[in-house]
C-alpha cells in the first residue's frame, strides 16, 4: 500500500544541518537539481497497490537507493550501511537525520515489484529529461556490444545432466511421488552399476535415464488450476529445461546450447575470448554521450539485427526520428541493411565498414556487374556466365563460367590462380547485393569519415558502464534481471553525463568525497 504520508518531511534542524555539513558544489546537490526526481513517484505509483498490504517505503526513496548503489559501485547492504553515516548521501535520500532506512532486502522487493517495464520507464524518463535539456539530438546514434559474465558455475557435462536430473525429480515430487520414489531408487542402482565406468560411458547412461523419466513426466496430469499453481509453473519450466538439455546433446555443434541450470538463459560466445553470459547493447547520442536505448541478448544472440530493435525502441517511447547510424563491422549484413534503410520502415542512414578483400590481386566479386534482367554477370573481358544456382541458406546466388573461354582469356592470370578445370569462374552474389553496394559507395566519403572518427566514444560510454558502475558481471540470474542491472548501471552513466552537461564544468565530478 502506497500513501503520500509516508513521505518524509525535513525539519528546520535537519535543513540547518545539511546546509552546514553538504557543501553547495557537491555532486550529489547537483543530481538533486538536474533529475526531476518527483516525476517518477507518478510513474511507480501503478506498480503499488492502493488499499491493500502495510505501508511502503517511498518509490522514489527506494529508486534513490538504486541510483546511489550503481553510481558508487556498491551492493544493497553497502549502499544502506553508508547511507546510515554518510550525509552526503540523507540530504541526497531527502531524510531526516533520525529517519530509519529500510531493510537491504527491501531493495530486492523493489526491484522484483516494477520488473524489467517498470526500469525501462525510469531509465527513458531521465532520457527525456536529457531531451528537454537539449542534450540529445537526433543526428546520430552509435550502437555497440559488449559481454556481461554470467554468475554461474560452469559444470561439465555429466554434471549438467545430473543437475537437471535432480531438479526435475524435485519439481515432479509434488504431482508423482511413487514415480519419483522409484526414480530413486534406479538412481541409486545405476550410481552403483556405473562407479567404475568412464565419464563418456557414464553420461550415456544419464541421458538415457532422463529420457526415460521425460516419459511420464510429459504424461503427468495438470491439476486444477493449474495456470495459478507456482509449482506446477516450476514443474514445466524444469521439464522443457531438460528437453532443451537432450537436444544440444543431439546437436554438438549448436551455438545456443543450455551451460547451466541454474541461469538458463545464458549461452557461451566468444567476444575477444569465451565467456558465458550475455551481450549488452546500446544506442548512444554522441553529442551528448547519453545512452539513449539499451537491451540484453544471450551472449550468442544476433547483435545485429538488435539495431532494429534498439532504434524502433527509441523512437517509439520518444516520437524522434534518428537521422543516422553507426554499427561496427558486425552491421555489414543484408537483411539487417535493408530493414535499417528502407523508406517505409525507419529510414536511417546507416554507416558501416565493409570486409576488405583478401589480397592476391585478382578480380573481387565487386568487378563482375550483374546484369539483373538476364541474371548473369559479366567478367572484365566482357563474357557472361555460362550457369548458376541460388543458395537458400546462405542467400547467395553462384555464377559459373565457361571453363573453355577462361582457358582462352587474356585476363585468366588476374582472375584465377590456376587453370580452369571442369567449370571456370565462380563468382557470388548476395540477395542484398544493392544493400552492400551502398554500403561500400559510403567508405572513403568526408561523412563517412567524420561519422568513424566519433564512432570509438561507444566503445569508451560502454568501457564507463562495465567497469566503474559494475556492468560487467550479472549479479543476478536470466536474462530480465540481468537487463534490469544494466538499466541502472546505464540510467547512473546518463544522470552522470547531464550534470557534467547542466553544470559547471569546474565542478561536476562523478564522485563524492
Amino acid at each position: 500500500m502506497l500513501y503520500h504520508s509516508v513521505l518524509p518531511v525535513l525539519s528546520e534542524f535537519d535543513l540547518r544541518v545539511y546546509r552546514e555539513v553538504v557543501p553547495p558544489d557537491h555532486y550529489l546537490r547537483k543530481v538533486l537539481r538536474v533529475v526531476p526526481w518527483q516525476k517518477f513517484y507518478e510513474r511507480l505509483a501503478p506498480y503499488y497497490s492502493p488499499d491493500q498490504g502495510r505501508p511502503a517505503e517511498s518509490p522514489v526513496l527506494m529508486l534513490k537507493l538504486e541510483y546511489l548503489r550503481y553510481h558508487h559501485n556498491l551492493s544493497d547492504r553497502e549502499v544502506l550501511a553508508r547511507a546510515k553515516t554518510d550525509l552526503g548521501f540523507r540530504y541526497f535520500l531527502q531524510v531526516p537525520l533520525r529517519w530509519k532506512l529500510p531493510d537491504p532486502s527491501s531493495l530486492c522487493i523493489f526491484r522484483g515489484r516494477l520488473g524489467v517495464e517498470g526500469f525501462r520507464q525510469v531509465f527513458h524518463e531521465v532520457v527525456r529529461t536529457a531531451r528537454e535539456h537539449g542534450v540529445v539530438k537526433d543526428r546520430l546514434r552509435i550502437k555497440d556490444a559488449t559481454h556481461v559474465i554470467a554468475d554461474i558455475a560452469v559444470p561439465s557435462t555429466l554434471a549438467l545432466v545430473a543437475q537437471i536430473r535432480d531438479k526435475l525429480l524435485a519439481a515432479a515430487e509434488p504431482f508423482a511421488p511413487l514415480l519419483v520414489a522409484g526414480e530413486r531408487v534406479n538412481l541409486e542402482q545405476l550410481r552403483e552399476a556405473t562407479a567404475t565406468l568412464k565419464p563418456a560411458e557414464r553420461l550415456v547412461t544419464r541421458l538415457a535415464q532422463l529420457r526415460e523419466m521425460l516419459v511420464w513426466a510429459d504424461a503427468l496430469t495438470p491439476p486444477d488450476a493449474a495456470a495459478m499453481q507456482r509449482a506446477w509453473q516450476t514443474f514445466l519450466d524444469r521439464r522443457d529445461l531438460a528437453h532443451k538439455i537432450l537436444q544440444d546433446q543431439e546437436r554438438p555443434g549448436a551455438t545456443d546450447r543450455t551451460v547451466s541450470t541454474t541461469d538458463p538463459d545464458a549461452r557461451r560466445a566468444k567476444h575477444g575470448k569465451w565467456f558465458e553470459g550475455y551481450l549488452v547493447d546500446i544506442l548512444l547520442d554522441p553529442e551528448g554521450g547519453i545512452i539513449t536505448a539499451i537491451d540484453v541478448l544471450p551472449a550468442h544472440g544476433d547483435e545485429a539485427g538488435d539495431a532494429l530493435t534498439l532504434i524502433c525502441q527509441e523512437e517509439a517511447v520518444h516520437g524522434n526520428d534518428v537521422q543516422c547510424l553507426s554499427i561496427d563491422g558486425v552491421g555489414f549484413n543484408g537483411p539487417v541493411l535493408r530493414a535499417l534503410e528502407d523508406p517505409d520502415g525507419v529510414h536511417v542512414d546507416t554507416y558501416v565498414p565493409v570486409p576488405q578483400e583478401p589480397a592476391g590481386g585478382l578480380f573481387t566479386p565487386q568487378d563482375f556487374p550483374l546484369d539483373a534482367e538476364r541474371d548473369e554477370v559479366i567478367c572484365p573481358a566482357g563474357h557472361t556466365s555460362q550457369c548458376h544456382y541460388h543458395d537458400d541458406q546462405k542467400q547467395t546466388t553462384r555464377y559459373y563460367f565457361d571453363p573453355q573461354v577462361c582457358r582462352q582469356c587474356p585476363l585468366l592470370s588476374q582472375c584465377m590462380k590456376h587453370a580452369p578445370g571442369r567449370r571456370g569462374r565462380a563468382v557470388c552474389k548476395s540477395d542484398y547485393q544493392a544493400e552492400h553496394d551502398r554500403a561500400r559507395q559510403k567508405v572513403g566519403t568526408p561523412q563517412y569519415a567524420a561519422i568513424r572518427r566519433e564512432h570509438p566514444k561507444v566503445e569508451r560510454k560502454l568501457g564507463e558502464v562495465m567497469n566503474r558502475h559494475g556492468g560487467r558481471r550479472a549479479h543476478y540470474r536470466s536474462r530480465p534481471k540481468v537487463l534490469i542491472q544494466e538499466l541502472l548501471a546505464c540510467m547512473a552513466t546518463n544522470i552522470k553525463c547531464l550534470v557534467r552537461s547542466l553544470c559547471a564544468p569546474d565542478s561536476a565530478q562523478g564522485s563524492t568525497t
